[in-house]
């Protein structure tokens, strides 16, 4: 089936962010979000799920083990199980991306 953020399941977020699940079984996890400017996701890990974010328009950045990495559009980065990481938007623009999990991080995330 033909899946896209027109008919995947919505949720939100953190302070006005969205996503949609567009895969989801217990070794695959695939989600599209939306960032608005200014928001910061809780800075947490994962002790299994290893996760790709992959920035599909504006510009992402994300903090792993305290350094900031600031991903451009059409480019990505993987963060590691086990490392603490935080995802933010410092721009003036929304950010879209996709963050594709192996395995889902469901029952995996730890805040630090």
């Amino acid at each position: 089936m033909r899946v896209s953020k027109d008919n995947a399941r919505h949720y939100n977020w953190g302070n006005s962010c969205d996503g949609w699940v567009l895969c989801s079984s217990h070794d695959l996890m695939i989600i599209q979000e939306r960032m608005p400017p200014g928001a910061v996701e809780h800075r947490h890990q994962h002790q299994v799920a290893r996760q790709f974010f992959y920035v599909l328009a504006g510009e992402l950045v994300m903090e792993l083990d305290g350094i900031r990495h600031t991903i451009p559009a059409m480019s990505g980065i993987e963060v590691p199980p086990g490392i603490n990481h935080q995802a933010r938007n410092d721009s003036d623009a929304d950010v879209h991306f996709l963050v594709a999990s192996s395995p889902t991080t469901r029952g995996d995330r730890v805040d630090v």
